[in-house]
């Protein structure tokens, strides 16, 4: 895109989302029609309502419209997620934005070692095996190497946003972000609360993600992740590891899914995309 193309104000509304009004930033795509979303004071836990925690469109947009809103990411700081229409949250305004400042607190490797102590401690007590989390068990392997680019990472979202979006019922959310995994926090997303009851953290893991396997957030549901991966793993080792860390994030993938680490990743080996939910 032209440098003189990059001088256009934000529209109306969604200047809202930042602190500071957006103050320098530029949107030269056109938007559908959309109005900002403002979170439900009842969702709050203890930070208050200061600005709106997203833009939503009011129809579902096209995959090509999300890949010229990425896009423009640098220049707007809005990163552009294809919500599922199906779930309402969205619209009720039922998120608990936290402060992108907040992902800073957490660390990836220690939130790993954490969640993993705390899921194997009921079951040292019930005496259960820990066959379906062979070849680790009870003891936590910490994160996994990086893995080597098959594509650019937005080149890998790009495609991955033309798998999920076309034909299928996406609206378009806005977040003001500098990254997509911090799009998590800041929206409000509460769909791993049975999980950990905190958004940060996660988000954490995502940019940990993002550095070392070319993650990018591109479709979020009420209770679910969708991402694209340009640096997935090549060989089974690797993947048992990268399913190791998966299994932190969302035990449901193993529990509710494949069944064993090696057996869910066996389907991560060359994978361009991930997948999450939770119940």
């Amino acid at each position: 895109m032209d440098d003189h193309r990059r001088g256009r104000a934000l529209p109306a509304g969604v200047y809202r989302l930042f602190a500071d009004g957006g103050n320098g930033r530029t949107l030269n795509v056109p938007l559908p029609d959309g109005a900002v979303v403002w979170p439900d004071r009842s969702y709050r836990r203890d930070h208050p309502v200061t600005r709106p925690a997203f833009w939503l469109s009011d129809a579902p947009v096209t995959a090509d419209v999300w890949r010229a809103l990425a896009a423009e990411h640098p220049y707007s700081g809005l990163w552009p997620l294809l919500l599922d229409e199906s779930a309402q949250p969205w619209s009720a305004g039922q998120v608990a934005p936290e402060p992108e400042s907040e992902i800073d607190v957490y660390d990836p490797a220690l939130f790993m070692a954490e969640v993993w102590q705390d899921m194997i401690e009921p079951r040292l007590r019930y005496g259960d095996d820990f066959d379906d989390l062979a070849p680790f068990g009870k003891y936590c392997p910490g994160l996994a190497p990086p893995g080597e680019p098959m594509a650019e990472p937005q080149e890998a979202a790009d495609w991955y946003a033309g798998q999920i979006a076309d034909g299928l019922t996406t609206l378009l959310g806005l977040v003001a972000a500098s990254r997509s995994a911090d799009a998590l926090a800041v929206m409000g997303w509460q769909g791993a609360l049975n999980h950990n009851q905190w958004t940060a953290p996660l988000a954490a893991v995502v940019r940990s993600w993002e550095d070392r396997f070319g993650v990018r957030l591109v479709r979020v549901g009420f209770n679910t992740l969708e991402f694209s991966v340009s640096a997935p793993p090549r060989e089974l080792e690797h993947a048992v590891h990268i399913a190791a860390e998966h299994w932190a994030f969302c035990p449901d993938v193993i529990a509710q899914g494949a069944g064993s680490l090696e057996a869910y990743a066996a389907e991560l080996v060359g994978r361009n995309a991930w997948s999450f939910w939770w119940d």
